[in-house]
């Protein structure tokens, strides 16, 4: 596969996740588990970007691998600058008048409660996301470094492993609890119920992290060797 297809891919799939994770993220799923864990209990609440989310962190493992730390960190805060003109889109969307109820189906409430994130949560996402993305493409070439390019499979557990926890740490404390009290002056939640939050998410992203690892593989693969820039087999080990 022509290494231009690919990089054009990735780029579109990590936009595509981004502005979508951005977008579900105000909504909290629970996910029932076969058994009560430490910490989470019987259900494990994620934003609804989360599986979105996650992808941004394949395509950028991809992408950090193929061309390099600087292209993929270059992409990743041009990603961050992106979600500013999404959200400027969509709050131009929400205020600008709606046609009347009986041509769109909806009024001008419901479609604000749809797609007008809480100023919390949507600050949460800008801030995690700048770390931990950065965070990222630096601890996977760094493990890159000192492996001499092997285990790829280690750089991109490592790497999006740490980075996973930092978002995390840092979406559910903005989002549920510094942004609240700031913003609307609610009381700070009890320290278990954050610990709840972060274990359950923390553990549904280390879940994808591990499925998603082949697919990495598969994608450094199918661009090969030269293009990748390593010795032939050296990705692969």
């Amino acid at each position: 596969m022509r290494s231009s297809t690919v990089r054009i891919g990735l780029v579109a799939l990590f936009v595509t996740a981004l502005v979508t994770a951005q977008l579900a993220a105000a909504k909290v799923l629970a996910i029932s588990l076969p058994v009560d864990l430490p910490l989470v209990g019987a259900s494990v609440f994620v934003p609804g970007g989360v599986l979105a989310y996650a992808l941004t962190f394949f395509a950028s493992d991809c992408y950090a691998e193929i061309y390099g730390r600087r292209d993929a960190q270059t992409m990743v805060n041009l990603g961050f600058l992106m979600n500013f003109v999404m959200l400027g889109l969509v709050y131009f969307a929400v205020l600008a008048p709606i046609a009347p109820p009986q041509i769109t189906g909806a009024s001008q409430a419901q479609f604000s409660a749809v797609f007008r994130s809480g100023t919390a949560v949507v600050a949460a996402s800008l801030v995690a996301y700048l770390v931990s993305q950065n965070w990222d493409i630096v601890v996977f070439h760094w493990v890159r470094d000192r492996t001499d390019g092997a285990h790829l499979w280690l750089r991109n557990l490592v790497s999006t492993g740490t980075s996973q926890a930092i978002d995390t740490v840092i979406f559910i404390g903005i989002a549920f609890a510094i942004g609240p009290v700031v913003l609307s002056g609610a009381s700070f939640p009890p320290a278990s119920q954050l610990a709840g939050l972060m274990a359950g998410q923390y553990l549904a992203k280390l879940l994808i992290a591990v499925v998603d690892t082949p697919f990495v593989y598969a994608v450094v693969g199918q661009v090969g060797a030269h293009d990748a820039g390593s010795d032939a087999t050296a990705w692969a080990r």
